[in-house]
């Protein structure tokens, strides 16, 4: 994907959060983030906007700490929100694509990584925020939610970081059934998990469905659509696959 389309992805997906996130309260509880009311999520995903912004804002070399939560709610807290999240849509939309700025995933460029890392986030925290609110969700792109997918088995669960580890080599496959060579194979071990985009035989354990069902549960934001094989590969994602912001 370009990076004006996550730009554009990132405008709409801020803006369905703050409608959420009001129709919700900022008391109400979020069930896809247990302990969290609607108000911590909402001070969460302003502070990460605004972190992501600095590095691009100002061409920061090296990794900085974000700034504490805001002590705000209600409407201050939503117009603090709205004020943050639009300064990262523009300063992202009028950045120079050569701009260098540190970031913590290999990518095609910082501003690439950037545009692409927000969009996710925002999107993942827009489908918390109307888990809160309740009714139906609004739906997610099928090539957005592949390029998500793949960002979270290629990327993130690439990293030392990850905790999906097995004693003993196992495979686990996830394949996206609406969408045209949407499936990885991702191997699992002591080490890191290894994943490739692509279906290189049998597998202990499969998780499919369509793209826009799978991206979240991916992110433990709702049930597997279909488990195939061996079940406890899946409870090892739900125990073992969360990304921490810190």
């Amino acid at each position: 994907m370009k990076t004006a389309a996550y730009v554009e992805i990132l405008d709409r997906e801020g803006a369905l959060l703050t409608a959420a996130a009001e129709a919700a309260g900022g008391d109400a509880e979020v069930p896809t983030c247990p302990g969290w009311r609607v108000r911590d999520l909402v001070r969460h995903t302003g502070t990460v906007h605004r972190w992501a912004t600095a590095f691009v804002a100002e061409g920061s070399t090296g990794p900085r700490p974000a700034a504490d939560l805001p002590d705000l709610d209600g409407a201050p807290l939503l117009t603090w929100f709205r004020e943050g999240h639009r300064r990262l849509v523009d300063t992202l939309a009028d950045a120079a694509p050569d701009v260098r700025c540190w970031h913590f995933m290999p990518a095609p460029s910082p501003l690439a990584f950037w545009a692409r890392r927000q969009a996710h986030e925002t999107t993942v925290h827009r489908i918390d925020a109307e888990s809160a609110r309740g009714g139906e969700p609004t739906g997610t792109r099928v090539d957005f939610a592949v390029d998500g997918i793949d960002e979270l088995l290629c990327a993130f669960h690439a990293r030392e970081k990850s905790a999906v580890r097995t004693e003993e080599p196992r495979t686990l496959r996830v394949r996206a059934t609406d969408a045209p060579d949407a499936v990885w194979t991702v191997r699992l071990s002591a080490r890191p998990p290894v994943t490739v985009r692509e279906d290189t035989g049998d597998a202990d354990c499969e998780l499919s469905g369509p793209a826009a069902l799978l991206y979240p549960a991916l992110w433990n934001r709702r049930p597997f659509p279909r488990v195939t094989g061996d079940g406890t590969l899946a409870a090892l994602w739900r125990e073992r696959s969360g990304v921490t912001w810190k």
